[in-house]
């Protein structure tokens, strides 16, 4: 199972949001690329990039800063937040990322999503389903679609999407534990690469989601105020690259 730590921008700074409100913001020191830098030389060879004032504003916004941590390291970068069309997308894959994550363009423009996935694959998207009381949170974060998170999974699965980043939003920034019980559903009733996200505090909740069958875990607020050991992680990661290599 892949480990992959997440960076958050607001204003050009790594953030991390609780349960997804922007009035609940806390802010860190290092740059995002010393950030970056930082997981590289723990072994990690991806990172989640999420452009929070992008999703906010529904347009990309820092851009430039995908571009410098995409120059300035080898990471696998998968990214997004503001994309709302095929020039969106394209502008992230031209910045650097090597996928994009997109979640709310899919529920409100399904035509414009389309037409990105045919553009450039299904293995170049990441769908985002954002949950909440098993419904789809869209609008970042900000707004609960009536859409449930089993027929959003199934309506994607079917158009060949496999990669989902899921998001359980009330366990997102609360060092509080996975939904391990949400992964196990998932996995058992479709078969997709699941990122698990929200919640990972511990060495022990990433053993969970991999025993839950994930294919991968995002790791955000755990890493940023160094919950977890370096040497559980770099032991864990060394393992995990020397089994994809």
């Amino acid at each position: 199972m892949r480990l992959i730590p997440a960076l958050d921008i607001i204003k050009g700074s790594c953030v991390r949001l609780t349960q997804g409100d922007y009035a609940r913001q806390k802010t860190y020191s290092l740059s995002p690329l010393d950030q970056a830098l930082y997981y590289a030389d723990l072994g990690f060879r991806y990172l989640h990039f999420v452009d929070l004032d992008g999703a906010r504003m529904k347009r990309p916004v820092n851009l430039n800063i995908l571009e410098c941590l995409a120059a300035k390291t080898d990471l696998y970068i998968d990214a997004g937040g503001g994309i709302n069309s095929l020039a969106d997308a394209r502008s992230f894959f031209d910045a650097g990322a090597t996928q994009i994550n997109i979640g709310s363009l899919a529920i409100r423009k399904p035509e414009s999503f389309i037409s990105i996935l045919e553009t450039f694959g299904a293995d170049k998207i990441i769908l985002s389903a954002d949950t909440r009381f098993s419904k789809i949170a869209v609008n970042a974060w900000q707004d609960i679609s009536e859409i449930t998170l089993t027929d959003f999974i199934q309506n994607y699965r079917d158009k060949s999407i496999s990669y989902f980043t899921i998001t359980d939003i009330q366990r997102d920034g609360m060092m509080a534990g996975p939904n391990i019980e949400l992964y196990r559903s998932i996995n058992a009733q479709f078969n997709i690469k699941l990122l698990a996200s929200g919640g990972i505090r511990s060495m022990q909740d990433i053993c969970d989601c991999e025993d839950a069958g994930c294919e991968a875990v995002i790791i955000g607020k755990a890493l940023l105020e160094s919950r977890i050991p370096e040497d559980k992680l770099t032991d864990y990661v060394e393992k995990e690259n020397n089994t994809l290599s």
